[in-house]
């Protein structure tokens, strides 16, 4: 009763297809795709500024020596 076989899965996808339109679901995969680029480019510049910290740090320390 609990395994979900390739009918259930069909009756599913056509039950999204009617409620969001066949327009609408490549529009919807589009402005997931920019979320996702959205937040991998905040995860470099996150990455960035943490190496810019470190070596700023490591700087001050050699200045105080």
């Amino acid at each position: 009763m609990g395994n979900i076989g390739p009918l259930q899965i069909v009756i599913i996808l056509l039950v999204v297809l009617l409620f969001f339109g066949r327009g609408k679901i490549p529009q919807l995969m589009g402005d997931v795709a920019k979320g996702i680029k959205s937040f991998k480019s905040g995860m470099k510049e996150e990455e960035t500024a943490e190496t810019d910290a470190k070596t700023v740090e490591h700087q001050s320390e050699k200045d105080k020596a």
